[in-house]
């Protein structure tokens, strides 16, 4: 915006799926005001609903991950507590926290030009999501150094795919079990073992790249 002027020409998006054409008819100090031309089909939303649920990891590397699966065009990012990972949150910071990854995924919708914000939850503890999951989907599945079967091998979801992902320490074999037990499908990234935010790039990339839009 700082090298725009008035008269110029942009896209801007609401969140919610709709992207228009408009032109800047005033800008101040702060902010700018924009006149809204024209309302113009996006393609920038993936088909393939994708659902990440991701083991909190420290710092930026859960930042990292919350920018890069909003480019890869994850439609839900879920955050769980899990009993190998280092962050504690209370009720207060859990929030503070959600609203800050909201943030990092409105950014990460302007820089790469999608149209629609993924709903960032507020930290959960594992757990206890797996006694309150939302509405059933194609496949669940949960990453496991090791698993037998690979994730580029799995059936094709018709749309929708919910894939749990590990924080740094990975998920302890109670964890696990309760995964399997929710109906959790395990899969392997190949022979080595990724770090956690490696691990979810490298995820999402797949299934765009297999059932989504990055075919």
């Amino acid at each position: 915006m700082l090298r725009l002027r008035v008269g110029d020409s942009l896209l801007v998006f609401d969140g919610e799926g709709n992207e228009y054409a408009a032109t800047i008819s005033g800008i101040g100090k702060s902010s700018a005001t924009l006149r809204v031309d024209s309302k113009t089909a996006s393609k920038t939303e993936s088909g393939l609903r994708v659902h990440l649920v991701q083991g909190i990891s420290r710092g930026e590397r859960m930042d990292f991950v919350v920018q890069k699966a909003t480019e890869l065009g994850v439609k839900r990012i879920t955050p769980v507590l899990t009993e190998h990972g280092v962050v504690k949150l209370d009720a207060l910071r859990a929030e503070k926290r959600r609203d800050h990854w909201q943030k990092v995924a409105a950014s990460a919708c302007e820089q790469s030009g999608r149209v629609r914000l993924p709903l960032v939850d507020t930290p959960i503890p594992l757990k206890a999501w797996f006694g309150n999951k939302p509405e059933q989907v194609d496949a669940e599945l949960i990453l496991k150094p090791g698993a037998a079967t690979s994730l580029a091998r799995i059936d094709a979801p018709e749309t929708k795919v919910c894939v749990l992902i590990g924080p740094e320490g990975g998920f302890s074999d109670i964890e696990y079990e309760d995964a399997f037990v929710a109906g959790f499908r395990p899969v392997s990234l190949g022979p080595r073992v990724l770090r956690t935010e490696t691990a979810a790039v490298a995820a999402l990339a797949i299934l765009q790249s297999m059932w989504g839009d990055l075919g």
